[in-house]
């Protein structure tokens, strides 16, 4: 039977809105996914959740997958439950999940970098996409927005229960982690970049996204070994960082089939 919390004091739905900032999701280790979607593919994946929460009256307290987690879940009035979401239209469920532990880097395949990107949606997204075009890991490295964001989980759509994240403390010690395991470290760049299309891309590459404002640091632009720009027509300067990230992942796949 699911348990009802009518209280907004009630200590745990306390806890559960604190999980909505930064400094608590990484002192709790534990995050919040929302969405029927979003938690059916944490329950059918590794997800370690904690508490499903439902406002109270919504049909997700009869699906199945909720009453097969009915030891785990509550139900929760409509306005305490807005409380705890940060969605204008919510779907009327989410979920209180552990942070896995630190994964260990995945030496074979293709990575995508994350340096110091900050728009939870850019993150997300480039993800999403690394999922997709088949690279085997990420890396946040240190200065990057919160992975774990509400915002970011759900532009992952999913993706945050399959590519394994892997933080690296610097700039410095991302580029020997992509050295020491052979990768073809591959940045943007508008001066000095050759066109993506006739980049060699063929063997395993370390793709890096920098910031969205300055781009990637001065240490990765100088250490990398191969810098491509995005063509641009019609005076435009620069593309969104998750679309640029996404042509470029792509073209790996396209290079190392051709």
């Amino acid at each position: 039977m699911i348990k009802t919390i009518t209280s907004r004091d009630n200590k745990y739905l306390r806890y559960v809105r604190k999980l909505g900032q930064r400094k608590y999701r990484d002192r709790e280790g534990k995050y919040l996914i929302e969405g029927e979607n979003l938690i059916l593919e944490a329950l059918s994946g590794a997800a370690d959740i904690e508490k499903i929460i439902i406002r109270s009256g919504t049909a997700f307290e009869g699906s199945q997958a909720v009453l097969e987690h009915a030891d785990i879940s509550v139900s929760v009035p409509g306005e305490l439950f807005d409380e705890l979401t940060d969605t204008e239209t919510s779907q009327g469920i989410l979920a209180v999940v552990r942070k896995p532990a630190e994964p260990d880097f995945v030496p074979a395949g293709n990575v995508i970098v994350l340096d110091r990107l900050q728009d939870p949606g850019n993150i997300g997204t480039i993800i999403r996409t690394a999922a997709s075009a088949g690279f085997t890991s990420a890396v946040s490295v240190k200065g990057t927005g919160d992975i774990f964001s509400p915002k970011t989980v759900r532009a992952a759509a999913g993706a945050i229960f399959r590519l394994p994240v892997i933080t690296a403390g610097s700039d410095r010690e991302m580029m020997a982690m992509m050295k020491d395991a052979g990768k073809c470290t591959v940045v943007t760049s508008v001066r000095d970049g050759i066109p993506h299309y006739k980049a060699d891309l063929t063997g395993e590459v370390a793709v890096i996204i920098g910031n969205e404002g300055s781009g990637c640091s001065e240490y990765i632009m100088e250490s990398a070994d191969l810098k491509v720009n995005i063509p641009m027509k019609n005076d435009m300067e620069s593309l969104n960082a998750a679309v640029a990230a996404g042509i470029l992942m792509y073209e790996t796949i396209r290079g190392q089939q051709s």
